[in-house]
């Protein structure tokens, strides 16, 4: 199985994420992890899995992340099963109430990347994933990457949604 994990990251959160992804998948093929600024369309000829995480700035993944998606050509992903992931903040740990509303109407990252690579033709083969860092800057939380490896893990024995 040949896998790509592309990432972007302000802080370094999300890169740990994708780098556990990439542990995680070690057992199961090949799997190269590339900042978004190294990716292109062309990585993704013979792949079988795409997994894309980015941070959640605003709601949303970062304009990297979102131009990257936008120059996969329309069924450049068919055949190919595909993952989102982002990293986040608990509304618990912010305790506003303005930002549990905003979440709630805005969500987070990882689903619209969802979207996009569905949209795009990839086969999703797991729930968007949102993992958790302290404040604004990370760290990430107690055991994120240990979750992260266990999800992408589940999420590839699970097959297709």
């Amino acid at each position: 199985m040949k896998t790509l994990v592309v990432y972007d990251s302000f802080f370094g959160n999300t890169k740990q994420v994708a780098l556990a992804i990439s542990d995680g998948l070690a057992s199961e093929g090949s799997c190269e992890t590339l900042h978004v600024s190294n990716a292109t369309p062309e990585h993704l000829k013979g792949l079988d899995v795409l997994i894309v995480g980015s941070p959640t700035r605003a709601f949303r993944p970062t304009k990297l992340i979102t131009d990257f998606l936008n120059s996969i050509p329309k069924d450049g992903l068919k055949g190919i099963r595909v993952a989102a992931f982002d990293t986040r903040i608990s509304t618990a740990d912010v305790r506003s109430r303005f930002l549990s509303t905003m979440v709630g109407l805005f969500g987070y990252a990882a689903k619209p990347i969802a979207d996009k690579l569905a949209k795009k033709g990839g086969t999703l083969i797991a729930q968007p994933e949102g993992f958790f860092v302290n404040g604004s800057e990370g760290p990430l939380k107690d055991n994120e990457l240990k979750r992260a490896s266990t999800w992408v893990k589940s999420a590839i024995k699970a097959g297709p949604r």
